[in-house]
């Protein structure tokens, strides 16, 4: 008797992935957004250096920032079809450096300036001025350190050394230059400042450790 293949999603996304995908989007949100609120009347740290003030404000970065979602969303697919303690790997990792960010959010509220949405950079019409303002509208500019927007590209990056199952030999590369690209994304858009980085890159790591660890 033929063994039936997976229809639907389960072609995408096995359905032994499911439930830890899902926590691990779930703990996400509450570390973004629950931590929002806990923080809401707590004094906020501005951390922009000199550095930060001499980078350019760049409006088109904007496609970077939002092509890092597709990053995600494709690293975690070729996760959860993976080997399954890949899977455990790396979204215990990321659970790990999720719980780390929890604390830098709640021992340290960050904020920063961003450029007016009503102001002179943003003005006029054009795609990327119109998806920054949008953005900006939509992401208040705290919960900064460190970036999840870093810890989550260089997550998918870190999670290709754990592949067992063969990728395309361009795929390493790409997730790596497109993890530069997002780090530089986020202080161009000025949605992060430049300490915001490491940070996001060092809790991703940290997850890994701890994981490498637990899994010896």
């Amino acid at each position: 008797m033929k063994e039936q293949k997976p229809r639907g999603i389960w072609r995408i996304i096995p359905k032994h992935a499911v439930l830890p995908l899902i926590s691990a989007f779930g703990f996400n949100t509450f570390v973004f957004n629950g931590t929002r609120v806990i923080n809401k009347n707590r004094k906020y740290h501005n951390m922009t250096t000199k550095l930060d003030k001499k980078l350019p404000f760049v409006p088109g970065m904007v496609i970077i920032y939002v092509l890092a979602f597709v990053q995600w969303i494709v690293g975690y697919i070729v996760v959860a079809r993976d080997d399954k303690k890949t899977l455990k790997r790396v979204v215990g990792a990321d659970l790990v450096a999720k719980g780390i960010t929890l604390g830098c959010f709640l021992a340290v509220p960050t904020e920063m300036e961003r450029p007016a949405i009503d102001g002179p950079e943003l003005s006029g019409k054009g795609f990327t001025k119109w998806l920054t303002r949008f953005i900006y509208k939509a992401d208040a500019a705290n919960n900064l350190f460190p970036s999840i927007h870093c810890l989550e590209s260089w997550m998918i990056y870190k999670s290709t050394k754990h592949l067992k199952k063969k990728v395309p030999f361009w795929y390493k590369p790409v997730m790596f230059v497109m993890s530069v690209l997002v780090f530089a994304s986020t202080v161009l858009l000025k949605q992060h400042v430049v300490v915001d980085i490491p940070a996001g890159v060092a809790a991703a790591e940290a997850g890994y450790k701890v994981m490498d660890k637990i899994m010896k």
